[in-house]
């Protein structure tokens, strides 16, 4: 999350003038994230987020994203809610931008990753990819590895001034990773939400103490593509301790609460660290040229690319599923 477009509150109220929210009483915006500009939004109806999305989201694919978070929910997952005006449009605009409400979820998202968030965290993206077997429509992944070389090409003219040597390495990282991709049909492919970072995940403590899944959030990267490709990110983002170093004990149970709703193939095992070296290429591509190209003055944090680099030599060096914890 993050704010690139200002909302003045004379546009603010008008927006809201379509909707049967109350009144205005607090609106802010939320600093994190590098993609769409989302604001804390309470009324006198209840809390809410607004979304007006910006540069990556392409304005025509904003229908799928929400009738997927429909759907999910519709089938029991904890998501946001899109929020119809009194048009019965989810969908609108916003100071020149599409713009959409959504249900606000409670819950924190954990600082600090520990063992107990990771198995309820595989459970739930497994109760994700099988909340959305019967999700027909389809959206190709526009930052899967069609989109890397790409991608890598934007970078080079100032990816050595992030770390001398850095394009090269990473010329030959991706070469090695292309040709050994799963071939279409090799495993399987549902929806999947592609970007589940811990900021992404909401928590709170069951009856038991121990802390639960309450909602997740942010699809605006999901789309139709290999379901373990989907816990490949799940890997690189909650298994790492903040020296970079590989938690197995975190990998072990984040693939057992996967697999106790949805069993990984024979198949999905043995490509797993190929697909975790793919999302840590992708990551760190999307990072460095968000570090590069972030606009002065925007509202946003940045994140380093480097640290993929350490993850992606990690995945590099593993020798099979075993070091991931499988």
């Amino acid at each position: 999350m993050a704010v690139y477009t200002e909302v003045s509150d004379e546009a603010l109220r008008a927006f809201l003038a379509d909707y049967a929210l109350g009144e205005l009483l607090a609106f802010r915006g939320i600093a994190e994230g590098v993609e769409n500009s989302n604001y804390a939004l309470k009324t006198t109806a209840g809390d809410f987020i607004l979304t007006l999305y910006e540069k990556r989201v392409d304005p025509a694919e904003l229908p799928w994203f929400l009738a997927l978070m429909q759907h999910l929910a519709a089938r029991g997952l904890r998501c946001p809610q899109p929020v119809e005006a009194r048009d019965g449009a989810a969908l609108r605009q916003l100071a020149g931008r599409p713009a959409a409400i959504c249900t606000f979820l409670p819950g924190v998202w954990p600082r600090r990753v520990r063992p107990e968030h990771a198995r309820p965290l595989g459970e739930a993206l497994a109760g994700l990819h099988r909340a959305s077997e019967d999700f027909t429509a389809t959206r190709p992944n526009g930052l899967g590895p069609a989109a890397w070389m790409p991608l890598l090409d934007r970078c080079r003219a100032g990816g050595d001034a992030v770390r001398p040597g850095l394009i090269a390495e990473l010329d030959a990282a991706l070469a090695a990773i292309l040709a050994a991709w799963p071939a279409p049909g090799a495993l399987p492919v549902g929806q999947i939400h592609a970007d589940l970072f811990p900021d992404n995940v909401f928590f709170l403590d069951g009856p038991d103490g121990k802390p639960v899944v309450s909602g997740i959030i942010d699809f605006y990267f999901a789309c139709t593509d290999l379901l373990a490709y989907d816990v490949a990110v799940c890997l690189n983002a909650w298994c790492f301790e903040p020296d970079l170093s590989f938690n197995v004990t975190r990998a072990r149970a984040l693939l057992a609460g996967y697999q106790r709703v949805r069993p990984l193939l024979a198949e999905e095992r043995a490509a797993l660290p190929l697909l975790c070296r793919g999302a840590a290429i992708r990551f760190l591509l999307t990072r460095l040229y968000d570090w590069m190209a972030t606009p002065p003055g925007a509202l946003v944090t940045r994140k380093d690319p480097l640290e993929y680099l350490a993850k992606l030599r990690f995945f590099a060096a593993a020798e099979g599923a075993g070091a991931l914890g499988l």
